[in-house]
């Protein structure tokens, strides 16, 4: 697919997209609904895009269009099929607004694969880096939260929100007391602490790799380690077991292909860093942090058996409406009666699937999944088809590859016991995986080309 100059609107809106995707306290209500300002930008986005087309008259679009247009074919017909099971006016409700995000967000997805396709490397670097930041802004405003909250108890939501008209009563939240002293998980600008903990595996596991392959002297490696370390205390400020789960399933998918950097300096040196700091607070309330230790990595807590509860609520639905499920978004007023909470979500991506969409739509999920895994395996071929031709960005590509496999596989497993691949930010990661054979393909076919005459000599 040829590539094209930028249209500086549409590069706008998209960074602006990728940045604030995470960005879930930033919303206001509007005619009963939560309206993010991602919401606003991935709007704005695919609207200007299909102008753009109109105005140039150009219809052509990479194969993987079509591919993502039968997808939304398919989970839109689940999901309006599910409609029928809806029972009360609160139901469809629900199933209108997820609908409508769902739409809108999967719409983004198309868009963007489509502009990134024609765009090229530099872009597609560009985009990840404007994702990337946007976590880092929202885990610098999560550290600065916790700050806040720990000097004086205030609300630094309040402060900074209210201003904005998108303060909804959120704020940092409050795990307990040890010794009258409270304990705070960061959650920044997401709504639960678990959420921003499983959303930060992303920059985590995918920048890592991208990380040790850097030259040495290279420009980047520096605020990269300390990004990674940045991260990395984030992640643990927000005192996740399922974030901490899935970064522990996204290493191991790492530690085959980088096991010869397991014990370089380049991954000890920052890792010692971090060591050092969290040494430090620890040692300034020992018995504090101990307590919150054990009360984390506990399995017979409350909060453990209610995740695992949820997993019982499934055969009574599977009984009911064994293929579609109770309808889109509906699962918190079906179990109200359970959970005494309209607003309670399934607590697992899993359970959400089996219980909204049914078995047809775990099937078409499930087909998603290994459309995503086959255009990772495809950049990974790439990748090599690069380092055969001695292309040096073999070195970024490759790395890139395998960060988002690992990234996948933590949100995955983490997914297990949270659901965070339904919110925005994992169509961010699903358009990044499928854009990046195209964008990566061009420079792999020519570095082929240049090789084949080389190896005819041979």
């Amino acid at each position: 697919m040829r590539r094209q100059q930028g249209n500086g609107l549409l590069d706008g809106l998209l960074l602006a997209t990728v940045f604030t995707i995470t960005f879930a306290k930033v919303r206001w209500s509007a005619g009963g609904a939560d309206v993010n300002i991602s919401d606003i930008a991935a709007g704005f986005f695919v609207f200007a895009f299909f102008v753009d087309r109109l105005g140039t008259r150009d219809w052509s679009f990479p194969r993987a269009f079509a591919v993502l247009a039968v997808f939304l074919a398919a989970f839109s017909f689940v999901y309006l099929i599910g409609y029928f099971n809806l029972e009360t006016t609160e139901d469809r409700t629900q199933f209108v607004k997820g609908l409508v995000k769902f739409w809108l967000h999967f719409a983004l997805v198309l868009t963007a694969v489509a502009y990134l396709a024609r765009r090229g490397e530099r872009f597609y670097w560009q985009t990840l880096g404007w994702f990337t930041a946007g976590f880092a802004a929202n885990a610098g405003y999560g550290l600065l939260q916790l700050a806040v909250a720990q000097a004086g108890g205030r609300n630094l939501d309040e402060l900074v929100l209210t201003p904005l008209g998108s303060y909804q009563g959120g704020g940092i939240n409050v795990f307990g007391q040890v010794g009258g002293v409270a304990v705070y998980r960061t959650n920044a600008l997401t709504l639960d602490p678990n959420h921003l903990g499983i959303m930060l595996l992303v920059p985590l596991l995918t920048l890592l790799p991208v990380y040790l392959r850097l030259e040495r002297g290279h420009r980047l490696r520096t605020p990269l380690a300390l990004l990674l370390g940045f991260l990395f205390i984030v992640e643990l400020t927000t005192l996740s077991r399922s974030g901490l789960l899935g970064l522990a399933a996204g290493l191991l998918v790492l530690a085959v292909p980088y096991r010869g950097y397991l014990l370089s300096p380049r991954l000890l040196v920052p890792l010692g860093g971090v060591a050092v700091l969290l040494a430090l607070a620890v040692a300034q309330r020992t018995d504090f942090f101990r307590t919150v230790l054990s009360a984390r990595t506990s399995l017979s807590g409350s909060a453990v058996q209610t995740h695992l509860g949820f997993y019982s609520l499934l055969p009574p639905v599977l009984d009911a409406h064994p293929l579609f499920g109770l309808g889109l978004n509906t699962f918190s007023t079906y179990y109200e009666f359970v959970t005494g909470e309209s607003n309670w979500g399934p607590h697992s991506f899993y359970v959400s699937v089996l219980t909204e969409t049914g078995i047809v739509g775990a099937l078409v999920f499930l087909a998603y999944l290994v459309y995503l895994f086959r255009r990772l395996g495809a950049l990974r071929e790439l990748g090599r088809s690069l380092a055969r031709a001695g292309d040096r960005r073999a070195a970024r590509v490759r790395p890139l590859a395998w960060g988002l496999t690992a990234a996948l596989v933590g949100t995955l497993a983490a997914n297990s016991f949270y659901l965070t691949m339904q919110m925005y930010y994992f169509f961010v990661v699903a358009l990044l995986v499928i854009a990046a054979p195209f964008v990566f393909g061009a420079r792999a076919t020519r570095s082929e080309a240049a090789l084949a005459p080389r190896s005819g000599n041979a």
